[in-house]
């Protein structure tokens, strides 16, 4: 792995009885946070481990992109951190809450009003029109929207003039775009998105991560993207790389050249 390129941080690590000790951040300032997160999947010689030991930290406020070779453990991490899947062992914090203490309800209850998902498959209800699936979360949950913030989101994803459009008459991206919508429209502490413009052209591709690096910048909100695209990726604030279940290096104000030139030395 290169270590002399201005912008690359490789992650400090301090053997202390085999576990991985990070500067410490105060969990005030943290979004989200695994520590010595391990996901075992099988058993015997059919065992796969998908993460084996990882911590790192979220910030709020910030873009990170999370990348690595197939089988890195990408999402599995991903699904981890937002409460989809549990650790086999180790700790899960959404917060200050740890995700390992909370019952089924709890559970869900706090996915609804604390975290926020825009995957791959846009999963927009065909029968509702735009308006109507952004609002889904807080209709389910019985709440009533923000309508300052509501049309904040709308405007800065550029949907002002498509809300009576069902998802059949809306392009990839737009229908990517009120997935977005939704996944912000409830404030939540933190939003996963899982490869968002994996089903998108170019064009499509850069509205929407605009769009998410704008939500950043200008609504303090924190996204975590798992993401193969070093295009995609570039958009964020930070990068952290996984191989074998681990985080082996991070990278700040990435460019795509950048990117490129780690994941080779990865490769390698």
């Amino acid at each position: 792995m290169s270590t002399n390129l201005p912008y690359l941080h490789l992650v400090h690590r301090i053997a202390h009885e085999g576990n991985i000790m990070l500067e410490t951040i105060p969990a005030t300032q943290l979004a989200a946070r695994i520590r010595s997160g391990t996901k075992v999947y099988g058993e015997g010689d059919a065992e796969i481990r998908a993460l084996d030991g990882i911590s790192a930290d979220f910030r709020r406020g910030e873009f990170t992109a999370i990348m690595g070779p197939s089988g890195s453990g990408k999402s599995t991490l991903l699904h981890t951190l937002a409460g989809l899947d549990e650790l086999t062992d180790g700790s899960v914090y959404i917060g200050e809450t740890e995700l390992g203490t909370l019952k089924d309800k709890d559970l869900t209850i706090l996915r609804r009003e604390q975290v926020g998902f825009i995957f791959q498959a846009f999963n927009l209800i065909p029968t509702l029109n735009a308006e109507e699936n952004i609002l889904l979360p807080l209709s389910i949950a019985g709440d009533k929207p923000d309508r300052e913030w509501y049309e904040r989101v709308v405007e800065a994803v550029g949907l002002s003039d498509r809300l009576d459009h069902r998802p059949s008459e809306l392009s990839g991206g737009q229908q990517q775009r009120v997935a977005a919508a939704r996944a912000l429209v409830s404030k939540p502490e933190i939003v996963f998105a899982d490869e968002p413009s994996g089903n998108l052209d170019s064009v499509a591709s850069g509205e929407l991560l605009d769009f998410m690096r704008t939500a950043v910048r200008e609504f303090d909100q924190t996204i975590v993207m798992v993401t193969h695209d070093p295009i995609a990726a570039s958009y964020a604030n930070r990068i952290v790389f996984l191989a074998d279940g681990d985080v082996v290096a991070e990278m700040v104000d990435p460019t795509p050249e950048s990117i490129l030139d780690e994941m080779k030395h990865m490769g390698s």
